[in-house]
């Protein structure tokens, strides 16, 4: 049986969760590890463009935007 991986791409406006594990590799993982995308850190999702893309966060107690399709590869657990 398999489950259903949450991405960061899920989440809406407001809503925060802990990064569990990034399913990339190369010079993405680097880029996002840089970005400072680390386990069990706190994201919160600030806003996202009319589109939906990109997407702003607070992380580490700055904002940063990223898009979409590099979100979808960010497993999370939400924050109760």
């Amino acid at each position: 049986m398999q489950t259903e991986i949450k991405s960061l791409a899920l989440l809406k406006n407001g809503q925060k969760a802990k990064i569990k594990k990034l399913h990339t590799k190369g010079k993405l993982l680097y880029k996002l590890l840089d970005m400072g995308f680390i386990n069990n850190v706190e994201v919160e999702i600030i806003r996202e463009a009319p589109l939906f893309d990109p997407m702003q966060l607070k992380l580490h107690n700055y904002h940063l935007s990223i898009r979409r399709s590099e979100a979808k590869l960010i497993e999370i657990e939400e924050v109760v």
